[in-house]
């Protein structure tokens, strides 16, 4: 075989640089991180600068000594992540190899690098807005307009107006926004650069929006580290409709993102092109800029008691299902609940009027299981649905 695996690895590993730089929704970020420092195998030293304030100039003793304070702040950095994969011999002849190990690539990078990325950095930024309190305490889906530019008032009141910022916004709420007349007319198209790509952007006011599904806009994800891989949203994760903040607010600290190709010769396992791709990344927020970070995020909904199996008997049926639930203080629940198949849920359908933290069981119910669960609602927001109760007639 005449493939040069390490030259074309090297090519590969620039295409696919250029395909998260510009399909990535948070790719910008490694643009920080040029001045950071490793020391070891899992930490990164990152610099805070703060100066003092203008003094009085004096006349006679001429100019007043000021510090400049350096601290260097060590991050640890925890996603690593890989995978191997192959295409057999047969699927692939040599004139076509690298037209085909390219598009494969790409694509893996497309489908399964950038939206896991995505979705843990913006997990990590609404942490940061969570924790400093930094939320929207009033914001609606109904006036995206109005909580946008709430959020990018509250972060310009602090970094004040030539800082640039950028807004990611939820999918949904974005087409909001965008669905109004009066509002798209504020819209227009500006350049935005990430990495060695420029990308057209729209933008408010000057401050670039950029549109991210649902999927990726969550507080909380699980990643898989077994054979599987992957990831999924965690449970009692909130929504986050938007997240504001300067464009220098993070670092996106990638310290592998290597790719590795065998040759059928080479792979001593099978009789296939191999290819191992690695992505050793984190991001991080200095201490000095987590004001920085303002989001609109879902009011969190936690479940303290779940509706309880039970068994009724038939024609004397006079139980009750419930869920116990809470949330922030000024926000509102409501309950929805469901009938379905099976006590995985399935084919669940709404109960007609049944829409308060108890549900009186069915009196008409005849012998056999049946299985019932509550959708809970923050602010017609941000649902969690409570476990399936079994109901068993005798």
């Amino acid at each position: 075989m005449s493939i040069n695996s390490i030259a074309t690895a090297e090519m590969y590993s620039g295409e696919l640089d250029k395909v998260f730089e510009a399909k990535s929704a948070t790719a910008f970020f490694a643009d920080n991180a040029l001045r950071t420092k490793f020391v070891g195998a899992k930490t990164v030293i990152i610099p805070d600068v703060e100066f003092e304030g203008l003094s009085d100039y004096d006349r006679a003793g001429g100019f007043s000594n000021g510090a400049v304070s350096v601290q260097n702040t060590s991050y640890t950095m925890t996603m690593d992540r890989a995978r191997s994969l192959q295409i057999d011999r047969e699927d692939m002849d040599e004139t076509g190899i690298a037209s085909l190990a390219g598009k494969i690539l790409g694509e893996y990078v497309r489908t399964k690098v950038i939206p896991e990325c995505d979705a843990y950095v913006i997990s990590k930024l609404a942490k940061v807005a969570i924790d400093k309190g930094n939320l929207l305490s009033d914001g609606s889906l109904e006036a995206p307009y109005e909580a946008f530019c709430s959020l990018v008032n509250e972060v310009q009141s602090i970094v004040g107006y030539d800082e640039e910022l950028v807004c990611f916004m939820d999918s949904h709420a974005y087409a909001a926004l965008c669905s109004s007349s009066e509002i798209s007319k504020l819209i227009t198209v500006s350049d935005f650069k990430q990495g060695e790509v420029n990308l057209k952007v729209k933008s408010i006011n000057g401050v670039a929006i950029i549109p991210v599904v649902s999927e990726r806009m969550k507080t909380a994800y699980q990643f898989d580290g077994t054979k599987t891989g992957g990831f999924k949203v965690a449970d009692g994760a909130r929504e986050v409709f938007m997240l504001v903040l300067p464009k220098t607010a993070a670092h996106l600290v990638k310290k592998t993102e290597k790719m590795r190709i065998f040759t059928p010769e080479q792979n001593t396992s099978a009789d296939a092109y191999k290819f191992d791709y690695r992505i050793y990344y984190d991001v991080f927020v200095k201490s000095t800029a987590a004001d920085t970070v303002w989001g609109f995020i879902s009011a969190p909904i936690t479940v303290e008691g779940q509706p309880e199996d039970i068994s009724v008997n038939e024609g004397e049926i006079s139980e009750s299902l419930s869920v116990s639930a809470s949330t922030d203080e000024g926000s509102t629940l409501t309950y929805q609940w469901y009938k379905a198949d099976n006590a995985k849920g399935r084919n669940a359908v709404k109960i007609a009027g049944e829409t308060s933290a108890t549900m009186a069981i069915p009196t008409d119910l005849e012998c056999g299981e049946y299985y019932f669960f509550v959708k809970i609602t923050a602010d017609k927001t941000h649902t969690v649905a409570s476990r399936v109760a079994t109901v068993t007639v005798e």
